[in-house]
């Protein structure tokens, strides 16, 4: 094994390792991880010696911040392709995980964000502790929530997914599990001994049984509080009547979620919402993510994404020029672009029932 992949693979009894390994970039994915860990899973699921499937991250930071951002924003700038093969591939692999017929464990200490969530939250025993970040901050770079991401929000209960998915805020391990995207609470400095125990597990009930063993009740998460005006204001037709709902309530916290929403794009933000909408009706994670790589590729081509990762990654200025700069300004038919088929560049994963890496 080279410490210096990007992936790393190994064994311990019957479990099969796959730790993310670039964690001065909080293991950013690019498009040769992803490979390598679909690689990982198809030979896990041939191999009869392995019970399972355990994803971490190295360092101390956190599993995943998402894609290599700063190669996307090359990419964009010099009318490239790298970017929407990459989510090709990514989304292919989300789809993978999710249909998994091992036990497909997921570490999601600390950042888990993006594609981060793409390779955890899809799997079926999902692990968080008091350091988990959990976040899809893409209305903050012009882009809008993908790797699944707007299949798992929609699913949360009420609003609370719409709320994450337009503020783009990061939420803890109780919130986590309240939205459904995470299992189990685990405190992190049982993670070395819960690694030890899973090694030893013959079976994929073994597997589940070994992390409840190990498992406790989270802390307090913030959302479960704000349950009534998050559905109440969140249940709105736009993303204009909903910052409006926000703004009248007279709750502080409320007013605050409409101040940051109003910090997004305009138009990432209608976009985000017809897709989360869209999403309930679709069925599947595989015709979500068709969806979302239409969404994805149209963004691709837009001025917001450049805009919005310059100004948060590249600049660090933080005053991204979005356009259209006003949610007013965005039409139906801009929404409408970011939906339209996209004839032999689709995705498909929705035409092949049971997708797997």
């Amino acid at each position: 094994m080279n410490h210096e992949d990007p992936v790393l693979l190994h064994t311990e009894g019957r479990v099969r390792h796959i730790t993310l390994n670039r964690p001065r970039a909080l293991n950013a994915l690019n498009h040769a991880m992803v490979a390598r860990v679909a690689e990982a899973l198809a030979d896990a699921e041939l191999d009869d010696s392995v019970t399972a499937v355990l994803i971490t991250g190295a360092g101390e930071r956190g599993l995943c911040a998402g894609g290599d951002i700063r190669s996307i924003y090359e990419d964009a700038r010099a009318g490239g392709s790298m970017s929407t093969d990459f989510w090709r591939d990514e989304y292919r692999l989300n789809a993978g995980i999710a249909r998994f017929p091992k036990p497909y464990v997921a570490i999601m200490d600390g950042i888990v964000m993006g594609g981060g969530v793409g390779v955890s939250a899809h799997g079926d025993i999902r692990v968080v502790t008091e350091c988990s970040r959990i976040a899809m901050p893409e209305t903050g770079i012009g882009f809008v929530p993908d790797v699944g991401g707007t299949y798992l929000l929609a699913a949360a209960p009420g609003e609370l997914g719409t709320h994450m998915a337009l503020t783009a805020d990061a939420v803890g391990a109780g919130d986590a599990l309240l939205c459904g995207l995470a299992d189990h609470f685990v405190p992190s400095q049982r993670l070395t001994e819960l690694t030890a125990a899973l090694a030893g597990c013959d079976t994929a009930a073994g597997i589940e049984e070994t992390v409840r063993r190990y498992a406790a009740p989270a802390p307090d998460g913030e959302l479960a509080a704000h349950r009534e005006w998050i559905d109440s204001c969140y249940r709105a037709d736009s993303v204009e009547d909903i910052v409006d709902r926000l703004d009248s309530t007279g709750v502080p916290a409320a007013k605050q979620a409409a101040a940051t929403i109003l910090s997004k794009s305009p138009t990432a933000l209608k976009v985000t919402l017809s897709a989360l909408r869209r999403a309930r009706g679709l069925g599947s994670l595989e015709a979500v993510l068709d969806q979302e790589y239409r969404t994805s590729c149209a963004a691709f081509t837009g001025p917001d994404l450049v805009e919005g990762v310059r100004a948060q990654i590249i600049d660090k200025d933080r005053n991204p020029q979005w356009r259209p700069a006003t949610l007013a300004e965005v039409t139906e038919a801009d929404v409408a672009r970011f939906f339209a088929p996209l004839g032999d560049r689709e995705l498909g994963l929705a035409a092949v029932p049971g997708t797997t890496t």
